[in-house]
């Protein structure tokens, strides 16, 4: 796939990031835990991101950048060159044990950190960086793609089933919030 995908119908631009990118990397992930709904959508603070060093943001980006092999991020960018959105793609080997002890029973994409800023939801940005994260998914050999939604993100699970995403059935009980947990949805390739 392509690391660019233009949107003729606002200039906007969806496309992975590059290792030397990493201070927009984190500025962009900080304004997302600052979102009002980031205690349901991250599992990350606000405090504890801000806190970490550069080096972790340099690391990050590198894992996830254009031409890692098990990470790729996203962003979408503005026609003033500004991140105004992103996701990024993790891939889960058959065989191997998912962040939550599950074990993966296939190779797999797991779509994790989906954020844009509240100035552009509803204008088909969103979906564009879906449709990348899942077309780079397949092209490395994804057999499904999945991600976890809060329970009680109504608005992200909304948006979800909107791109393709099937509940499962699967839960995930969360430990850092006693009785919260997480729903997996899927997109199996066709």
């Amino acid at each position: 796939m392509s690391s660019l995908i233009s949107l003729t119908s606002d200039d906007h631009v969806i496309r992975a990031i590059r290792a030397d990118e990493w201070q927009a990397v984190k500025r962009l992930r900080l304004d997302a835990l600052r979102d009002p709904v980031a205690h349901l959508a991250f599992l990350e603070t606000y405090e504890k991101a801000a806190a970490e060093p550069d080096t972790f943001w340099q690391g990050r980006a590198e894992r996830s950048g254009e031409g890692a092999d098990g990470a790729r991020q996203f962003i979408a960018e503005g026609p003033d060159g500004a991140w105004v959105g992103t996701l990024t793609v993790l891939v889960e080997e058959a065989g191997s044990t998912d962040w939550a002890g599950f074990a993966v029973d296939r190779k797999q994409g797991h779509v994790v950190g989906v954020f844009m800023q509240p100035g552009y939801r509803g204008i088909g940005l969103t979906e564009a960086l879906f449709a990348a994260g899942v077309e780079w998914a397949w092209g490395v050999g994804a057999e499904r793609v999945r991600l976890i939604v809060h329970e009680e993100n109504g608005r992200a699970q909304g948006f979800y089933r909107k791109v393709g995403f099937v509940p499962s059935g699967v839960t995930v009980a969360l430990e850092q919030a006693s009785g919260e947990s997480e729903l997996e949805f899927v997109l199996e390739k066709s």
